[in-house]
């Protein structure tokens, strides 16, 4: 494509330059001028061909962390080989940044084999690269998402990707810093991989993972956020951003991490969420399920002017 707008640029400009030469001999005076009458500077204004793109998506990015298996610059995308086994496609283009050990790099310089780690964000249903990182050294990545299975004799810890839905396997070495969400940092070197496997990686179990390969390119995990547990209980302070009584859904934008939560509710049991609206400031107690957040209380703190 880029071939085809170099020559139809080309085929332009000299159409353009012949017409100003026929236009030159026949009316001198008229041949600097464009239909306002205001003097013509050279091609300026013949030529539009349009470049602005859109905003780079928005949305909270994932970090993807692997070796580049192919690259189709038809297309704009980059098949990646991701820890784990599987493989993904991104799309780029000129609004992605590409960087190679920290200094600012280019599209071209991608190639098949590289060692990336991309920050990547939801464009609709696709993946959108934000920003590319090459690296020399061993690539780090970071997943979210839920854990599907945790195998403590084998260390081995199979994640389903909240970005991509698709699984993960990780290892976790006996070195892996656990954090839960609100507390303090603990080296599992302090505990047995069994009480890690137990309390801290049950299936269900939202997770956040900091990994990188090792010499294999395996994926090890360096660190793990517990993000929710089943059974725990979670109150949610913030602004109803979406709201369906019929399904009893609600979402809300709590301000302390800036993140929307989605809550289910059985409309019956809290009959005062029929005053509900968006925009309403509400506190939420909800436990996680595994699977979602319910809730057990809801105050309505404040209603927004009608």
């Amino acid at each position: 494509m880029r071939r085809f707008l170099a020559v139809a640029i080309l085929g332009s400009v000299a159409v353009a330059q012949s017409a100003s030469t026929t236009g030159a001999k026949s009316a001198p005076d008229q041949s600097r001028q464009d239909q306002s009458g205001q003097p013509a500077h050279g091609l300026e204004g013949a030529l539009s061909v349009p470049t602005a793109l859109p905003p780079t998506p928005q949305g909270k990015s994932t970090v993807i962390g692997g070796a580049i298996r192919s690259v189709d610059s038809v297309r704009d995308q980059f098949t990646l080989n991701v820890f784990g086994g599987r493989t993904v496609k991104i799309l780029f283009d000129e609004r992605t940044q590409v960087f190679r050990d920290g200094a600012k790099s280019g599209l071209l310089d991608l190639r098949a084999g590289d060692h990336v780690s991309v920050e990547t964000v939801l464009d609709g249903t696709t993946v959108f690269a934000r920003s590319i990182h090459l690296l020399s050294g061993s690539p780090e990545g970071e997943c979210q998402g839920q854990v599907m299975s945790y195998d403590p004799g084998t260390h081995e810890l199979t994640v389903r990707d909240a970005l991509s839905r698709r699984l993960i396997q990780l290892r976790v070495p006996a070195a892996t810093v656990v954090v839960r969400q609100g507390q303090a940092a603990s080296a599992s070197t302090d505990r047995a991989s069994s009480d890690i496997g137990a309390s801290d990686l049950a299936i269900g179990t939202l997770i956040s993972v900091n990994f990188q390969s090792d010499n294999k390119g395996h994926g090890v995990a360096s660190q793990i956020a517990i993000l929710a547990a089943p059974g725990t209980t979670f109150v949610f302070v913030g602004n109803v951003v979406f709201l369906d009584l019929h399904s009893g859904l609600l979402a809300l934008l709590d301000p302390r991490d800036n993140k929307r939560y989605d809550v289910s509710f059985d409309s019956a049991r809290f009959p005062m969420t029929r005053e509900l609206h968006e925009g309403a400031d509400v506190t939420l107690t909800a436990d996680f399920d595994g699977a979602r957040y319910v809730a057990s209380a809801i105050t309505i703190n404040s209603a927004p002017d009608k």
